[in-house]
């Protein structure tokens, strides 16, 4: 059953940003290792002093598969200034006809 991810990290979203278009090749890299192991969608958001990054996965466990053999992504959160480690969290997608 397809589930969205949510990871929230206390981090500056300008630092992050400001790496990813700087690395875009490894940022893209860690997408398309995402998109081979499962990944139907993958986004970064921003709040206050926080980030944000909303994928779609077929289920918990390959998320923490893929994210677990990624030895990038503690490099993205350091140079985006993570203040601590992320908090992930598993929701189950609902079907409903309103879906874009």
């Amino acid at each position: 059953m397809p589930v969205i991810m949510i990871l929230r990290v206390k981090a500056d979203p300008t630092a992050l940003e400001r790496f990813a278009n700087a690395n875009a090749e490894l940022m893209k890299g860690i997408s398309d290792a995402g998109q081979a192991a499962g990944a139907t969608r993958h986004t970064f958001a921003a709040g206050d002093g926080e980030v944000l990054v909303i994928d779609e996965w077929p289920d918990e466990a390959t998320f923490q598969k893929f994210f677990d053999s990624q030895p990038e992504i503690p490099r993205v959160m350091q140079e985006a200034g993570a203040q601590g480690p992320p908090q992930i969290t598993f929701y189950r997608k609902l079907d409903t006809p309103d879906q874009f």
